[in-house]
């Protein structure tokens, strides 16, 4: 049936051809200038603290949370913004006061900060982050390692001004 394939046909390249333009980004909506805000993640704000202390390192340390916090639209690096880490790591669980810390971001809108291995709960190596200052909007992340051995974790944060 000659009318068949042709139907095929075409569904087969219409289908490739949108699956490869989503994964451009085309067929997603537009921010004006640049970048839009980070959505929150499921599973972000699990076991949170409000008010979590900022400190020089988390534990007996060994592993490193890294990210950046830029503005969304214009995609400038935002300095000072203090960003909550907490995990299940092998000094405690992500529900511990000892598993939870913050830091400040440099003047590159740039974090580190240190703290012991994280170690899988429910099946996955993760941890978790929070903007929560008020300036912006809140954001919870929950980045998942790609193996249990992995010594660092990094999470990106676009705030959007509240």
């Amino acid at each position: 049936m000659p009318g068949d394939s042709l139907n095929r046909r075409t569904l087969l390249v219409t289908g490739t051809a949108l699956v490869a333009t989503a994964g451009s980004g085309l067929i997603l909506p537009a921010w004006a200038n640049g970048l839009a805000p980070t959505p929150s993640m499921r599973g972000g704000s699990n076991n949170y603290r409000p008010g979590a202390p900022i400190v020089d390192r988390i534990g007996g340390g060994g592993f490193w949370m890294t990210g950046t916090v830029r503005r969304a639209g214009d995609g400038a690096p935002l300095p000072g913004q203090r960003i909550q880490v907490w995990a299940h790591t092998t000094e405690g669980h992500e529900r511990d006061p000892q598993s939870h810390g913050a830091t400040l971001t440099d003047a590159n809108g740039e974090f580190r900060l240190e703290m012991p291995q994280i170690v899988p709960a429910f099946g996955q190596p993760h941890g978790h982050l929070a903007y929560d200052s008020g300036e912006f909007e809140t954001v919870f992340l929950r980045p998942i390692m790609s193996s249990a051995r992995d010594k660092t974790l990094a999470a990106h944060f676009v705030l959007q001004p509240v």
